[in-house]
């Protein structure tokens, strides 16, 4: 029991947990002024703003804050971070691209009267735009700080 008391009251868990809330929190309130109300929208990986950047971001300025940005520790989450920023906007940018062009390949089939490459819809929102990303980072940015200031 004292592991979970641990982890639940470290500031390294708090951060990005606060971050990543926040910002499907955002996400849901957004999206339903856009399109309507969905419960689905809290646990989606897309959209405004980027659940991603703010669980790294928190993650990677708690740990300076703490550890310090010479330690070895804040390089690995910056790194590791950055990785993980990279494939939220480049990798699942290309791959939503590669989605919308099979849908339409499909598509076109279809009205052709030919059999589809695929029963299903491929996803075409996978990715994020980099406004995204950066509203999700000052999202974590600001966690990570109220967190840090946190008698605990």
């Amino acid at each position: 029991m004292s592991h979970l008391v641990a982890l639940f009251t470290s500031k390294y868990f708090l951060a990005p947990t606060i971050g990543w809330a926040v910002a499907q929190l955002l996400k849901m309130i957004i999206d339903t002024f856009r399109s309507g109300f969905s419960k689905e929208r809290f646990k989606s990986n897309t959209g405004m703003p980027s659940s991603h950047g703010a669980i790294v971001s928190a993650l990677i300025i708690i740990t300076g804050l703490l550890k310090g940005t010479g330690s070895f520790e804040f390089a690995v989450v910056l790194f590791f971070g950055s990785i993980v920023l990279f494939d939220a906007t480049g990798v699942r940018f290309e791959t939503q691209r590669q989605g919308k062009a099979l849908n339409n390949l499909n598509d076109e089939r279809l009205e052709e009267g030919k059999q589809p490459l695929d029963i299903i819809r491929f996803k075409e929102k996978l990715g994020h735009n980099m406004i995204e990303i950066i509203v999700g980072c000052l999202i974590g940015i600001v966690s990570a700080i109220v967190v840090y200031h946190l008698p605990i």
